[in-house]
């Protein structure tokens, strides 16, 4: 049984996974409404939380699992990329619990756990496959061709698809974490009532930066009565260019590589739009999109571990 540790951001999570992929436990405390008096997450006030939060969760989730440590074959834990100080809260944590146990600790990338969501029981999903994977600071499309084993198609040149979806959250007044809302609030307006650009840019790439602009000129030309009038259309037109612009290069990329099978990860995999717009495609169960520690274990599977105690030197990284 592997015990996975996440602390990348603002989620504080453990889980227990077995090694043929069946989650005994997931325990995720988020830290959203802490955050959300400041319309998005301050790295500080981030790790601070997680100093407090990582004994109880990983406390709840052995017992959720009826297990104890002594149960724990190897311990997981995201190295990077995220937040510096947050990762450097579950990697002492990880370390401490394996040195303390003589058990070997597997350091785990962020984006690759969120593709080793799809792993994971009641409905694994087998490689080869294309892979969208779109967070709060990732958008990458990848040709996922075996576990822990994959080529970069394209990436975003600026911002991510959920940092454009929390960007714009913050223009239309609207809470946090932004994606969130949006999804929401986009239910109740007209996807039609604002043509907002795509971005086209050469190969496989995303951008958002001229999508956000153009949000902030049609805020910045109504007045106060009539902006509350058209929130929701301008919600539901935001959510539909950025859906438009990953669904295309989606498609455009199944095309070029051929690929039989589309898998959609991330936080902005909960999306309902997005949902709808990939008929077919393999999605991460809503619990796995954002933020988890079983995705964290699940790709541990397939990584070779640090025996004891060569991973006490281990360092985080903020960016790859």
């Amino acid at each position: 049984m592997i015990l996975g540790i996440e602390t990348s951001c603002d989620e504080t999570a453990a889980a227990l996974v077995t090694d043929d992929g069946r989650i005994r436990a997931n325990v995720v405390a988020s830290q959203a409404d802490l955050h959300a008096r400041f319309g998005g997450v301050v790295p500080e006030v981030a790790s601070r939380r997680h100093l407090e939060l990582v004994t109880p969760v990983i406390r709840e989730a052995l017992a959720m699992a009826d297990a104890t440590l002594g149960d724990v074959d190897r311990v997981a834990v995201t190295r990077g990329p995220g937040l510096i100080g947050a990762l450097l809260v579950g990697v002492a944590a990880a370390k401490a619990i394996a040195w303390s146990r003589h058990l070997p600790l597997v350091p785990v990338d962020h984006l690759e756990g969120h593709v080793a969501a799809l792993y994971l029981e009641p409905d694994p999903v087998e490689p080869p496959f294309l892979c969208l994977l779109a967070s709060g600071g990732h958008t990458m499309l990848l040709d996922v061709r075996a576990h822990g084993e994959h080529e970069l198609l394209g990436t975003t040149l600026d911002d991510a698809a959920g940092e454009a979806f929390d960007k714009g959250a913050r223009l239309l007044g609207l809470g946090y974490p932004g994606g969130r809302e949006i999804d929401r609030l986009a239910r109740e307006g007209d996807p039609d009532a604002y043509a907002f650009p795509v971005a086209r840019v050469p190969g496989l790439d995303f951008s958002f930066s001229g999508l956000k602009t153009a949000l902030l000129y049609a805020v910045r030309d109504l007045a106060p009565d009539e902006l509350a009038r058209r929130r929701a259309d301008l919600a539901a037109s935001y959510q539909r260019a950025i859906v438009r612009a990953l669904a295309g290069r989606v498609r455009a990329a199944a095309e070029q590589t051929g690929a039989e099978r589309i898998a959609v990860v991330g936080g902005v995999a909960a999306n309902s739009e997005l949902r709808a717009s990939l008929p077919g495609a393999a999605l991460a169960p809503l619990a796995l999109c954002t933020d988890n520690a079983a995705m964290i274990a699940s790709a541990a599977r397939f990584a070779e571990p640090v025996a004891y105690p060569g991973y006490l030197g281990l360092d985080a990284y903020a960016s790859r």
